[in-house]
């Protein structure tokens, strides 16, 4: 069974962008980019610009060893940090989004920069900003707990990444402390892949709702618009990140307008595919 959690503004925003695409019989569509890049004021007008495609707005923390994405969202998160990212700035970016547009927002992380900031408060200052969850990809089994329970006192949903090869007796405790959504792999390995999906991966959505009673949104790998249509048939979300920055990273001189254009094709790719019931 799903974990269940007293309701907040900010969790409920996500609550509300999943019920609305399913409502409309589509997968929502989730947009990734780290905060600061390539610039703080340039990722801010991307991130704008991006809202008016997205559903879900997945806000990246940029840290130093990022060693579960792929080189362009390295570069992403290495740039962001030369430009001088502070998590003031993630902040400032979840308050400004949620003021100006109606997508959901999510944080990803890793667990070191929110351990540096102190995990209570970044849990709480998310929370106040509008930030609806927090995925964190290499949290650690000994802090877990304690996490979790920050999260839900601060009204965060806490995002899980499940493996494609999850025990049935992990999927049953990831839906016992997991709320929100679950967030499958379209493809093996790193982010960022540009190879074909997972043949098994409509098959692993599945199992993955049914176990844990939870939305999935699948992320990692997603290159295409046409990958993104096909996973939105049969998912509750589609995720791509790595195939905007790319984008961004071809046209430097207007990193924002080329985001913008990225997300718009990715947002006529997912809302122009039925997705099964």
């Amino acid at each position: 069974m799903a974990l269940t959690m007293p309701p907040s503004w900010s969790a409920a925003r996500l609550n509300y962008a999943l019920d609305v695409s399913r409502d409309q019989q589509r997968a929502a569509l989730g947009l990734y980019l780290p905060v600061g890049y390539p610039t703080i004021d340039s990722s801010m007008d991307a991130l704008h610009l991006m809202a008016q495609a997205a559903d879900v707005l997945e806000l990246g923390v940029p840290h130093a060893d990022p060693h579960l994405d792929g080189p362009v969202i390295r570069q992403a998160a290495a740039r962001a940090l030369d430009a001088g990212f502070q998590m003031s700035d993630l902040f400032r970016a979840a308050t400004e989004l949620t003021a100006a547009t109606t997508a959901a927002l999510l944080v990803m992380s890793y667990w070191a920069p929110i351990r540096r900031y102190g995990a209570q408060a970044f849990a709480g200052e998310l929370a106040a900003a509008g930030g609806a969850g927090v995925l964190i990809p290499d949290l650690p089994d000994t802090e877990t707990s304690a996490w979790q329970a920050m999260a839900r006192t601060a009204g965060l949903h806490t995002v899980a990444l499940v493996p494609a090869h999850a025990s049935a007796a992990h999927l049953a405790a990831v839906g016992a402390t997991t709320s929100g959504l679950l967030y499958a792999p379209a493809t093996p390995g790193v982010t960022g892949a540009q190879r074909p999906l997972s043949p098994y991966l409509s098959r692993l959505v599945r199992r993955l709702r049914s176990a844990t009673g939870l939305p999935v949104a699948v992320g990692i790998g997603i290159s295409t618009p046409g990958q993104a249509a096909q996973v939105s048939a049969y998912a509750d979300a589609a995720v791509v990140g790595s195939a905007v920055i790319r984008r961004m990273q071809d046209h430097p001189n207007a990193p924002a307008t080329a985001a913008a254009e990225a997300a718009r094709e990715f947002a006529d790719a997912v809302r122009g595919t039925r997705r099964a019931a």
